[in-house]
């Protein structure tokens, strides 16, 4: 049967057993850009976005989207987002540049950029400096070095910088290990529990070249409960509370992103409308309760917009059965294009793109071409009998695998293909022999 809910909204099979998407038929797809391809479904994506605005929005007029750069981003892709009015939440130098190119932004003070976020645990002083002369609206600052850093660089450049401060409230989401970073030990963030973000909030009110306007925070990805954004947005703010009278006004709060999305047929992540449910009537509820002014509110999706909105296709090559052992499914990619499965041991459904209505009568596992044994994509799902030549789709595959593919082997990253309304064009190209070694010095 076809996993309808986690493939694009527009989704569907063709009489010929074909995948098709944005009105495009896979085999097509394959046949003009070849294999592995990412295609992106335009419409779907246009509708995540406008789904986080309005239900955030509805519910709380002060409320602005920031789109998570780190789930995937292009020139193409963020022109698209700007058209749907979000913001940008970016971890890094190249992702500033990418949204400020694509953009044609570079002209200080441009409204564009106040919309701008600038996160990271260890901020270069080229980024920072960077952020200020694009002047970007918003550095999050992580840490007490990045504060004297930024202090310094603001005041060296004659500027004086918005900035959050993340604090890590110490709230388990019950997500990966790797990928959980509200708790103590983490990574980011000034702790609450430890006294360092009480320190941070005065250090920062006390810079001559800052302005602390907020506090942000982010419990990980994917987080598949609600109350632990009601409990992390209830206790940030009540910790914001007792800074009131030495000089904090909070004019921005965020509790970032990590909001989920089901990768297969049995997981049930909550939906916008109860995720913006549960933090806006946390954030005004504790606000009122403390006779505090709301801040305006930003929330940070990645995930959750670019993910549903990709399929990766991939030609099967070799086949390997191993009598009542295994049977593998050699496909053209892998750990290359795809990490999260080796990284996280992320499970994906998959089909076959062009004989989607054969009944499923074998068990395999999917198997990259990468000289690794941990390259498997999926294990033991349930396919038809298939041969070499024949394609298959992994859906929920437009976050983090792009984003987080590599060259290992020496293989040519993948290109990826927006779809819509029976048209596809291409968004990035494949890469070429002449890529991999465009850096190399001899």
């Amino acid at each position: 049967m076809f996993p309808k809910a986690v493939f694009p909204d527009t989704a569907e099979i063709n009489p010929q057993g074909h995948l098709v998407i944005g009105g495009c038929a896979a085999p097509d797809l394959a046949a003009e850009y070849g294999t592995p391809v990412y295609v992106l479904d335009e419409a779907t994506i246009r509708a995540r976005c406008h789904s986080f605005v309005s239900e955030f929005q509805s519910r709380y007029p002060a409320a602005r989207v920031a789109y998570a750069c780190k789930a995937f981003i292009n020139p193409a892709l963020a022109r698209l987002l700007y058209e749907e009015g979000l913001g940008f939440d970016v971890v890094s130098g190249g992702e500033l540049a990418t949204v400020v190119n694509a953009l044609q932004l570079g002209q200080s003070g441009r409204p564009e950029l106040d919309h701008v976020y600038f996160h990271g645990n260890n901020k270069t002083p080229q980024e920072l400096a960077e952020a200020l002369e694009q002047s970007i609206g918003w550095v999050v600052v992580d840490s007490f070095h990045e504060l004297e850093l930024l202090n310094r660089l603001a005041g060296e450049a004659g500027k004086t910088q918005n900035i959050l401060l993340r604090v890590s409230p110490g709230i388990d989401p019950h997500t990966h290990v790797y990928t959980t970073t509200g708790i103590l030990d983490s990574k980011f963030g000034f702790s609450i529990q430890t006294g360092h973000a009480a320190l941070a909030v005065r250090q920062a009110l006390a810079a001559p070249n800052l302005n602390l306007r907020g506090l942000h925070f982010h419990l990980g990805s994917p987080v598949f409960e609600l109350e632990p954004y009601r409990v992390a947005t209830e206790l940030v703010l009540r910790f914001a509370a007792e800074f009131r009278e030495e000089g904090l006004q909070l004019q921005q709060f965020s509790p970032g992103g990590g909001f989920a999305v089901a990768y297969t047929r049995d997981q049930s992540p909550p939906s916008v409308a109860a995720y913006a449910e549960t933090i806006v009537s946390a954030m005004t509820a504790t606000c009122d309760d403390l006779g505090m002014e709301p801040p305006a509110l930003v929330v940070e999706p990645g995930r959750s917009i670019i993910g549903p909105a990709g399929v990766a296709l991939y030609r099967v090559g070799a086949i390997k059965d191993i009598p009542g052992v295994r049977k593998f499914l050699s496909v053209d990619g892998g750990m290359g294009d795809n990490i999260r499965p080796a990284l996280y041991q992320a499970q994906y459904e998959v089909l076959a793109a062009n004989r989607a209505n054969d009944a499923l009568s074998e068990k395999v596992t999917i198997a990259g071409k990468y000289c690794e044994s941990g390259d498997l994509l999926a294990s033991d799902v349930m396919l038809p009998p298939l041969e070499p030549g024949d394609l298959l789709a992994v859906p929920v595959a437009g976050a983090y695998c792009p984003s987080m593919a590599s060259n290992y082997n020496l293989n040519p990253r993948p290109p990826m293909v927006l779809a819509a309304n029976g048209a596809s064009r291409l968004i990035r190209r494949r890469e070429t022999y002449q890529d991999l070694t465009h850096c190399d010095v001899a």
